[in-house]
C-alpha cells in the first residue's frame, strides 16, 4: 500500500463536532480495512508521496528502476496480462522499488501493519499470495514474491480492461491512482494509454464537488465497483446487488448499516425531497413484494439527480450511475444522521482510527 497517513485525532475530533449539526465531515481517511498496507492495495484516503520521493529515482524513466525489480515487473505483467509500468508505478509509489529506508520495507510493518516492497497487510498477502519465485515460500519481502502478488490481485480487481478501478481497489485514493498512472506514463516513455472498459471510468470529478471526508470514501467505493455484476444476494467482491453496495460502502470506512432494502428504508433519518446530500439513501418503490411504503430498491445519492446504483443483471453497466427522479421515487434517508452511526462515528475518531 502506499503511505497513506491517518491525519491527527485533533482534527478528527473536530470532524465528529461536524455530524452533530449533520453536515458533511471535512476529514480524509488514512488506512482503511482494505488496505494491504500503509496506505497500498486497498487503503483510504489522500496518498502521502513524502516517504517515495525522499529517495527518489536517478532517472523518471526506467532507467531508475533497479535491474532485478525491472525485470520482475515485466516477468509478473507478462503472467497475468498487467501493462509491467502500471506494477512499477505501483512499486514506485509504494517504496521506491523496495529502496526506501522506512519501517516495514525490508521486516516488520508500518504504522499501518504493511510491509514488502509492495506493502501488504498480512491478511491480504495470505489471501492472493504467489510464489513468483519458484521456491516452495510465500513471503512478503520478497520482492518476487511480492510484484507477482501485487499483479494478482490487480487482476482480480479488474485489470488491465478496468484498471483505474483495480489501482484504486489496491488504494482507495485517486490522488495514488494518480500518481501511479503518472509513473507509469513515465516508464513507458508516454507509450501508454490507460483501458477502463465497461463504460466506467472513475475520476476524482465524478464525485461530488461539495463533499469532503467521510462521505467521499463511501461514496468512492461505491463508485470503484461500477462495471462489476449485478447478482440478486451477491454481497462481493465481484458482484452485488442493491442493498449489499451500499451496506459495503459504508463498512469500507467503519460503518454499519443494515443488510436489506427492507431494514435500510427505516433505518436512516427520513430526508424531505429537494434536501438530499451526498451519502443519503434514495428509495424506490420496484421488485417483487414492494410497495409505496415498502420500498424494495436502492442507491445513493451522489449529487443532484445523480445517484450510483446496483441497478439490475440486464443493464449496462450493471452497476453505475443514473437519476434518482423517477416515477417509483418512495423517499431519501441519511444513515449518518442516526444515533448509532454517531456512536459508532464517536468511537472510531475516540481510538483515532476512523474508516480503518
Amino acid at each position: 500500500m502506499t503511505r497513506t497517513r491517518v491525519l491527527a485525532v485533533t482534527a478528527l475530533a473536530a470532524a465528529a463536532a461536524l455530524f452533530a449539526s449533520l453536515m458533511l465531515v471535512p476529514v480524509l481517511f488514512g488506512a482503511s480495512q482494505f488496505m494491504f498496507g500503509g496506505g497500498g492495495a486497498g487503503s483510504g484516503g489522500c496518498v502521502d508521496t513524502s516517504g517515495a520521493s525522499s529517495q527518489p529515482d536517478t532517472s523518471d524513466d526506467a532507467r531508475g528502476i533497479p535491474a532485478n525489480y525491472l525485470a520482475l515487473y515485466q516477468a509478473a505483467g507478462k503472467s497475468y496480462g498487467i501493462p509491467w509500468n502500471i506494477l512499477a508505478g505501483v512499486g514506485r509509489v509504494e517504496t521506491v522499488h523496495g529502496t526506501s529506508g522506512e519501517q516495514g520495507v525490508k521486516s516488520g510493518t508500518n504504522y499501518a501493519g504493511a510491509g514488502g516492497p509492495m506493502q501488504f497487510l498480512k491478511s491480504t498477502f495470505d489471501a492472493f499470495a504467489v510464489d513468483g519465485d519458484h521456491d516452495g515460500k510465500k513471503n512478503l519481502y520478497d520482492p518476487a514474491d511480492a510484484i507477482y502478488t501485487a499483479a494478482a490481485y490487480l487482476k482480480h480487481n479488474g485489470a488491465p480492461e478496468r484498471m483505474k478501478t483495480a489501482i484504486f481497489m489496491y488504494n482507495h485514493s485517486w490522488d495514488y491512482v494518480n500518481l501511479v498512472l503518472d509513473w507509469a506514463g513515465k516508464y513507458a516513455n508516454g507509450n501508454f494509454k490507460v483501458v477502463q472498459s465497461n463504460g466506467v471510468d472513475c475520476q476524482d470529478d465524478q464525485l461530488p464537488s461539495n463533499a469532503s471526508g467521510i462521505i467521499r470514501q463511501i461514496i468512492a467505493f461505491a463508485m470503484a465497483q461500477r462495471g462489476k455484476r449485478y447478482i440478486f444476494g451477491a454481497a462481493g467482491p465481484d458482484a452485488w446487488d442493491c442493498s449489499s453496495l451500499l451496506q459495503a460502502a459504508y463498512k469500507s470506512v467503519g460503518l454499519s448499516i443494515p443488510r436489506t432494502t427492507f431494514e435500510q428504508w427505516p433505518f436512516g433519518q427520513k430526508i424531505p425531497k429537494g434536501q438530499e446530500q451526498p451519502g443519503d439513501l434514495v428509495f424506490f418503490n420496484s421488485g417483487p413484494g414492494t410497495s409505496s411504503d415498502n420500498p424494495g430498491h436502492v442507491g445513493m445519492v451522489i449529487g443532484k439527480n445523480r445517484m450510483v446504483v446496483a441497478r439490475c443483471s440486464a443493464c449496462v453497466p450493471n452497476i453505475g450511475v443514473t437519476p434518482y427522479n423517477r416515477g417509483d421515487w418512495i423517499g431519501v434517508t441519511r444513515p449518518l444522521a442516526t444515533k448509532q452511526l454517531k456512536t459508532q462515528l464517536a468511537r472510531l475518531t475516540s481510538a483515532g482510527q476512523p474508516g480503518g
